[in-house]
């Protein structure tokens, strides 16, 4: 069986992908892969069975998983039992926690409002282990995705078993009982504290890499250091993975024999004491995939005689005992990077990486080997990848595995052991630290080092999955004729294919994006001949005390319209329209102009522009991006497509919204009419000076507020469809009762994104169709 493994864990695989997502696709997929097996691998009847019926165990395993994941509280509970199952996050003024409901034993996330800095203090140095506590609170749905390619944070939850988030009205640990002790309590409170220990007598650059690299934990970590790891393609350096669990393994294993131990003695030892490092550094799918192997390892090795086992072998059985006891960690992204890179890895050292000759040659075939084999599931879920990445490991793992690693589990324990560490050792360690993050800043900010092509179809993901299988073929032969220049090509291909069919694509679209309570519409042409982006949506962020703030505020252009462009591929902006000054319109200009290239932005030509208005021309000057300053009169056209700008007048003078731009398009075979928050006296301006204007489709003024869509404008432009993007629940009861009726009155199709979420039109050669993302 040695070397077979890796067949049974494909088998597995499909199984449990035609239960959890796609069972007609996966079948299919698993019996053409039999047959491959039959005819070309030449599998015996005893191997294809034990595969059949593996996969069919999984199946089942899957759906029984799917139908048992689902909630059993009662959306109208308000009294609970908890029992703290991790440690409290605590960003800004807001507590997170997971707990589980004594009753029905199911996991839910709790939520506290903290009262006081004096009460933050406290929470930050309390563990929540060990305690049953009674606690009041209302139960809330995780909230969904609501356009395109945005983060569905109800989905993930519900793939971890959460499916209600309980907001407390009390003090989490007001009505505790303790509970009696178990190993795994005890674990988890020794992490915390030792997570409490680095943060309190480290300074935060060492603290937070310390607490990353030795307890999994990278909360303690600067939000932009972080997102600098991510942007380098670095970021899998700060969690446990295979490098560090063998590293830490192997100290221990040597200090041991080092003693006086036998190596069985060891080998026993290791084994009680790999479940107790999974639990002590947050038992990450890295962890336990590392630490399932290493124990198959020493079992195989204490019976060598009876059972073989390469390291094939031995990530091929981890794969299938996590899927078996945990089926639902399939959809885990950290899951899947974690498996696909190190079967890539070790699929590829064999052939590819004895190849090359020297560490450096090594090490660099190792980082392109996980590059490559990374990027199908990189591209599928954050749409881009690092071309900087490569380069940046090559800096970063030497410095890891020899600097870093070895170096905070030496501070850790002087700091233990006396209480204390040398000031002259800590002032080096940070220097070096700050100098890496300065560098590795420096790298992610460097022009064109990051590949983002978008989200691609399944027909294209599939195409680069078999593009890359035909490097990897290729690569590992030895005597290939050309073989640089055809790996040179698919190299190439890998950068062009989605690129091309984003410039191919026939279809355009209006979009109208859910930023919440704003305005942000996306203008696509085909054949990318023009983006254009009509607001930005924004935050209101009020001014809060130090201690109230959260590290990363929720803002609306970072955390949803970039996410949104950068899905679809776009990462230029041809006009960024910004119809007036309000927050709610163009408070997420900022995070446009910082995340893409926009090669022009209008404004309306008013006398008085707001203060972010300003700042935003400002750092549209410093960029060089030209400001157009706008007005009745002005148009432009693409193609087929024109606009027209109807409003304001130039140099406007007059209430904000007023004087919004506003203007009326042909897009896709059908009119549009934009008009940010143009009140009902800007309308009646419109329809005095063009008395026979008429729309197919409306965007609603000002949220659907009675203040805009006046009853005469309705009448004479006689929309056939109108857009509405408003807040849910938002507390100016928008859109207005008297705004439905009117559109009603005319029999308009209303599309809402507080009930819908971003509503889209795409169309091809002058016919289109309307979709929404929410049923």
């Amino acid at each position: 069986m040695s070397g077979k493994y890796i067949y049974m864990a494909l088998g597995v695989l499909l199984g449990v992908l035609c239960a959890l997502v796609n069972p007609f696709l996966f079948l299919f997929l698993f019996f053409l892969y039999v047959l491959v097996l039959i005819k070309i691998k030449m599998f015996k009847p005893v191997y294809i069975f034990i595969i059949f019926l593996l996969s069919f165990v999984f199946f089942l395993k899957g759906e029984w998983a799917e139908a048992n994941n689902q909630s059993k509280l009662s959306s109208s509970k308000t009294i609970f039992y908890f029992e703290y199952i991790s440690d409290p996050m605590i960003d800004g003024d807001l507590l997170k926690v997971q707990g589980k409901d004594s009753q029905s034993n199911e996991k839910v996330l709790l939520r506290y409002q903290i009262k006081s800095e004096e009460e933050k203090n406290v929470l930050q140095n309390q563990s929540f282990y060990g305690s049953l506590c009674k606690v009041t609170g209302e139960l809330e749905r995780p909230s969904i995705a609501k356009n395109p390619n945005g983060f569905d944070y109800r989905k993930y939850l519900a793939s971890k078993g959460v499916f209600w988030i309980v907001n407390l009205s009390q003090y989490p640990l007001e009505n505790c009982n303790p509970l009696k002790s178990t190993p795994t309590i005890s674990i988890k409170q020794l992490r915390f504290i030792g997570i409490r220990y680095l943060d309190n007598h480290f300074p935060t650059e060492i603290a937070g890499l310390a607490a990353a690299l030795i307890f999994g934990d990278s909360h303690i970590l600067e939000p932009e250091v972080l997102s600098d790891y991510q942007r380098t393609g670095i970021v899998h350096l700060l969690a446990i993975s295979g490098l560090h669990v063998s590293l830490f393994i192997g100290m221990i294993f040597l200090i041991g024999i080092r003693c006086g131990l036998s190596r069985q003695f060891m080998s026993n030892f290791l084994l009680v004491l790999l479940p107790i490092y999974v639990i002590l550094t947050g038992s990450s799918p890295s962890v336990i995939r590392s630490a399932l192997m290493i124990s198959l390892i020493l079992i195989a090795d204490k019976w060598k005689h009876q059972l073989k086992l390469i390291t094939l072998d031995a990530i091929s059985l981890a794969f299938i005992m996590y899927l078996f006891i945990v089926p639902l960690v399939i959809l885990d992204i950290g899951f899947q990077l974690s498996f696909l890179v190190s079967f890539a890895i070790i699929l590829a050292a064999p052939k590819i990486l004895q190849g090359y000759k020297g560490n450096l040659a090594k090490l660099v075939a190792t980082s392109v080997t996980a590059q490559l084999s990374a990027i199908p599931l990189l591209l599928y879920h954050y749409f881009q990848i690092s071309l900087i990445g490569i380069l940046a490991n090559l800096l970063y793992i030497p410095l890891f595995s020899f600097v870093y690693l070895p170096v905070v589990y030496v501070l850790f324990f002087i700091q233990l052991m006396f209480a204390a560490t040398p000031r002259l050792l800590i002032n080096i360690i940070e220097k070096i630290i700050k100098l890496s993050n300065q560098l590795m800043d420096l790298l992610a900010n460097l022009p064109f080092t990051n590949f983002t092509p978008g989200r691609p179809h399944i027909l294209i993901l599939s195409f680069y999955i078999i593009l890359i299988s035909i490097i990897f073929f290729i690569w590992e032969r030895r005597s290939y004729p050309n073989k640089k220049i055809h790996l040179f090509w698919l190299g190439v291909s890998l950068l062009v294919i989605q690129p091309a069919w984003n410039w191919l694509n026939p279809y355009g679209e209006v979009t109208m994006i859910d930023v919440g309570q704003g305005d942000s519409i996306l203008i696509h042409l085909p054949h990318g001949k023009g983006n254009y982006i009509i607001d930005t949506g924004g935050s209101l962020n009020f001014l809060e005390e130090d201690w109230k703030m959260k590290s990363k505020p929720f803002e609306v252009g970072r955390d949803v319209v970039v996410p949104f462009l950068k899905g679809k591929g776009i990462t230029q902006i041809d006009k960024l329209i910004l119809t007036h000054g309000d927050m709610d319109h163009i408070g997420g200009a900022a995070s446009i102009l910082s995340s893409l290239k926009v090669k022009q932005i209008l404004m309306p030509s008013v006398t008085d522009p707001s203060e972010t208005e300003q700042l935003i021309a400002k750092e549209a000057q410093r960029q060089g991006i030209p400001v157009i300053k706008v007005s009745s009169g002005d148009q432009w056209h693409q193609g087929e497509n024109d606009f027209y700008v109807l409003s304001p007048k130039k140099n406007f003078t007059g209430e904000r919204n007023r004087g919004s731009i506003a203007f009326v398009a042909t897009i896709g075979g059908v009119s549009w009419f934009f008009g940010g928050d143009l009140d009902q006296e800007g309308e009646e301006k419109i329809i005095k000076q063009h008395p026979h204007l008429k729309i197919d489709v409306l965007k609603a003024g000002h949220h659907g507020s009675k203040t805009s869509s006046s009853e005469s404008f309705i009448n004479q432009i006689q929309p056939k469809v109108s857009l509405i993007s408003v807040g849910e629940h938002n507390r100016f009861g928008h859109p207005h009762q008297e705004v439905l009726q009117r559109l009603a009155a005319v029999h308009t199709k209303i599309y809402r994104t507080d009930q819908q979420g971003a509503i889209t039109y795409i169309f091809y050669r002058g016919k289109g169709t309307f979709s929404t993302y929410l049923p």
